[in-house]
């Protein structure tokens, strides 16, 4: 493990100390899962309120994927200084500060008149979200013994992966029966839960550290995050050779080198100790986590689509199937602690990389228009069981490299990996089916009049709304623009696990033997008050 750790006291529970009843962790860990899921399902509830915010706020499209992606930027962008902020400052008043301005933010979303006061509110919400996530994940590392950590963990990872479909099932309910406005009435009523819930049964834990906070590595983290995630969400819509774009690139990637020059002279007082990525925990945690979540959130991008414009389903019926997926991954979550506890953490997380592969394989395999739903059915529960197993292992192997007065950077870490690996997911599948579409379908417009067949060129969605104009040629139009939708589909799948068999072998060969205790926390500096401070054991 890490020998260079800055000297520090360990972490100390401050609302009284010693070990917590079963009762009290029971209580910690709903309250955490609570908090966490008011997170999660703010980050894609508003895809199904698009051509609402559109119409009501007479905005383009572009300002419309800045409403959604902005709260994504912001929360990514400040998980690591703020994650290293709420293990100093304490982590008890920094989620409760976290859950007042987050709901805050909500209600003025949802109330608010203008897309310019829409993206206000929502980039406080995601600065809000970076001071929760890791907060959530750190209270767990820090209050549960080794014997209850993974089980725990088991349970978070579950909410982290499933809530966002859960999340947006709630969300299309909401538009469904009422005004797209009420989709911010979740994450308020979440957000009011988790506070009550956060004063009355969650600790406070702090780092008491020697060193003076890392100021230059958090701002520069989150300048390289910032453009490390501004070209990927911007990338597909501006163009990959736009000047935006390429500046992005050349910002996010000279700031990350910078970044991790700057840790590497600072070393005793690092925000991150960027040489534990040698050790097989946190580079096998790391690699797995970007890989699977970078799947999940690149199959939500095609599956809609799949279900909406080829299948005919409404938003609603389109995010209930999804939820097949979303429960087996939260099944999985909560069963992966027992198995790598049976079989070891490189081999569970070995089991689900392959399943979520194979996943992948099954609806490439399958795919097809007259086969519906069912011919992806068995790629959906494959993969949901593949990544519950992956992702559980991989985050106890992330945070178990840090000690427990790190575990705010160590979660925010794990939360950062989990953000970019969204991002370049979404990126790179919603690329390879777009192209693969558009490669398609132009060798299937013979006698499709220009105008309508340039029009479906764009994508699915235009060439059924445009195929009215094709006259008889209506129904071929439609029929081609969904088979050259599941050739799409086929590519981008097959290259998805072309991508997952990297972390397969990688896992397979240098994956952790096991999820180790925490390492524990250096002796702590004497000090004024120095012998008041109780470690969190």
């Amino acid at each position: 493990m890490n020998t260079n750790q800055p000297p520090q006291a360990a972490t100390a529970p401050e609302d009284g100390g010693g070990a917590l009843g079963a009762r009290q962790l029971r209580a910690i860990l709903v309250t955490v899962s609570i908090a966490l899921m008011a997170v999660i399902a703010s980050v894609t509830g508003l895809n199904v309120a698009q051509t609402h915010m559109a119409v009501e706020f007479g905005a383009s499209q572009n300002t419309v994927l800045w409403i959604i992606n902005v709260y994504t930027l912001a929360l990514a962008a400040l998980l690591l200084p703020l994650g290293a902020i709420g293990d100093r400052l304490g982590r008890k008043p920094m989620l409760i500060t976290g859950l007042v301005v987050f709901g805050a933010a909500s209600v003025v979303a949802g109330l608010a008149p203008s897309a310019g006061v829409m993206i206000v509110a929502r980039v406080a919400a995601g600065i809000s979200a970076a001071i929760i996530m890791p907060i959530t994940l750190a209270v767990i590392t820090s209050t549960f013994p080794e014997k209850e950590r993974g089980k725990a963990i088991g349970v978070w990872t579950g909410v982290a992966g499933g809530g966002g479909i859960l999340g947006m099932f709630l969300s299309a309910l909401l538009v469904d029966v009422a005004d797209w406005r009420w989709l911010f009435v979740l994450p308020v009523v979440l957000a009011v839960v988790a506070l009550a819930m956060t004063l009355k049964s969650v600790p406070n834990s702090r780092e008491h550290s020697a060193h003076s906070f890392d100021t230059i590595g958090a701002l520069v983290s989150t300048i390289a995050v910032t453009g490390l995630i501004f070209i990927l969400q911007e990338g597909p819509e501006r163009g990959w050779t736009a000047p935006v774009t390429l500046v992005g690139l050349t910002v996010g990637v000279v700031a990350a080198i910078a970044f991790v020059a700057w840790e590497l002279h600072r070393r005793d007082a690092s925000l991150l100790d960027v040489r534990l990525f040698r050790e097989r925990g946190l580079a096998g945690g790391s690699i797995t986590l970007l890989v699977v979540f970078g799947v999940q959130a690149g199959i939500n991008v095609v599956l809609f689509p799949f279900f909406q414009a080829v299948l005919g389903w409404s938003g609603l019926l389109s995010t209930v199937a999804m939820m097949p997926m979303a429960v087996m991954m939260m099944m999985a979550s909560g069963l992966a602690p027992k198995m790598a506890a049976r079989i070891g953490a490189r081999a569970t997380m070995t089991v689900g990389v392959a399943l979520a592969t194979l996943g992948l394989a099954l609806m490439a395999l399958f795919v097809s228009v007259d086969g519906g739903y069912l011919s992806i059915l068995a790629g959906l529960l494959a993969m949901g069981i593949g990544m519950g197993l992956s992702m559980t292992p991989s985050t106890e192997a992330i945070t178990s490299s840090l000690p427990r007065a790190k575990q705010g950077v160590a979660s925010a870490l794990n939360d950062v990996t989990r953000e970019f690996g969204t991002a370049l997911g979404i990126a790179m599948l919603g690329a390879l089916l777009a192209n693969g579409y558009r490669s398609a379908i132009d060798g299937k417009l013979d006698g499709i009049p220009d105008e309508a067949a340039d029009t479906a060129r764009e994508g699915i969605a235009n060439a059924v709304e445009v195929a009215p104009a094709a006259g008889s040629h209506t129904q071929d139009l439609i029929h081609a623009a969904q088979q050259s939708f599941v050739d799409g589909w086929q590519q981008s799948m097959w290259v998805g696990a072309a991508v997952m068999a990297v972390p397969l072998g990688y896992v397979a060969l240098r994956g952790p033997n096991s999820t180790a205790p925490l390492p524990p926390d250096p002796e702590p500096v004497p000090g004024p008050g120095a012998g008041d401070r109780i470690a969190a054991r």
